[in-house]
Formats: C-alpha cells, sequence, structure tokens
C-alpha cells in the first residue's frame, strides 16, 4: 500500500469516526436532530477537498449505514441518510452550473425531492399512514409550510457548507495541513 493510499485511508477512516461520534450524540441534546447530522456532512466536505467525490461517497456510505444502526435519534440518521450527509459531495457540483439562478433552483429541487421521497417511504412504505391523518384538514397547508421552511433551513445549509469550504480552504489548510 503507497503513501497516498494510506492518507486517503486514514482521512476516510478520522472523517467516518468523527461523523459517527456526532451522530451519536444526537440523542443527547435537543437540537441534535437536526444540526449534527449538518456538522457530519460538514465533515464530508474535508473528504471531497482533499481527496476527491468518490473517496467522499464511500465516507459518506459507511457513515450513512453506521448511523442507521447506532443513532439514537433515528430522524436525524435519516436526515443524514437522504440530504445532509451527500449535499456537500453534490453541492460542488451544482456550483458548477453556467447561472446561478439555475443552481438555487437545482438545490432548492434536490432537497425538496429527496425530501418528500423520505416521507413518502416513511408514509406507504413503513405504513405510518396515520401520520397523515394526524395533521387533519390542515394537511395540506402543514405540508407546505413544512416544506418551505425545508427550504430555508437548505438554504441555510448551503451559506454553512460555502463558509465551511472558505475557512477550511483558507485558513485552516494552509496554517495546520502545509504540505
Amino acid at each position: 500500500m503507497n503513501s497516498q493510499r494510506s492518507k486517503q485511508v486514514a482521512l476516510g477512516g478520522l472523517i467516518s469516526g468523527l461523523c459517527a461520534v456526532l451522530m451519536l450524540l444526537t440523542g443527547l441534546f435537543p437540537f441534535g436532530g437536526i444540526a449534527l447530522p449538518m456538522a457530519s456532512g460538514a465533515l464530508i466536505l474535508v473528504m471531497v477537498v482533499e481527496l476527491g467525490h468518490r473517496p467522499a461517497l464511500v465516507v459518506y456510505a459507511a457513515v450513512a449505514a453506521l448511523a442507521m444502526l447506532i443513532s439514537p435519534d433515528r430522524s436525524a440518521a435519516v436526515l443524514f441518510l437522504v440530504f445532509f450527509g451527500y449535499y456537500p459531495v453534490v453541492k460542488q457540483k451544482l456550483e458548477q452550473l453556467p447561472s446561478r439562478l439555475i443552481e438555487l433552483a437545482c438545490k432548492l429541487a434536490l432537497f425538496t425531492v429527496t425530501i418528500a421521497v423520505s416521507y413518502l417511504v416513511v408514509i406507504y412504505v413503513f405504513g405510518l399512514t396515520d401520520l397523515l391523518d394526524s395533521f387533519g384538514e390542515l394537511a395540506g397547508y402543514a405540508l407546505l409550510f413544512a416544506v418551505g421552511l425545508g427550504n430555508i433551513l437548505c438554504l441555510i445549509y448551503d451559506y454553512i457548507l460555502t463558509r465551511c469550504y472558505t475557512l477550511y480552504v483558507g485558513w485552516f489548510r494552509p496554517n495546520f495541513l502545509q504540505r
């Protein structure tokens, strides 16, 4: 095994371990159900910067599988699985689109579709149709409100990832990872 391959495996293991610890902590903090999967995704951004998309996707898959097994907050694990975990890998590709408006529309469409599909899976595959009934007549409005709030959360996450990237590449990497 050559030196470069060893570095890839070591960094992948380190990032996977840190992400797994964050996902374990979801049961300890009230805000952890959303914030900690977001933080885990931000760590995967390091993989994208240092090693590229494929190793980052491998780490995402490993952490997603671990999160589904060990996370005390299953909804946090699902959020990581369906969006926050792989979005840092996809983000860079979406930002290469020719128009900022098209890029933004694709980001929001990606978020909306993935959340809608996961919602439908929870309801129809796992048989939780009572979830729909619990909203009563307001189900349509509640769903629209949730999608709107989710899209705002998506934009905030995108902004946070951009700031994390800038901080990592512009400050942390040159000061602590000099090559």
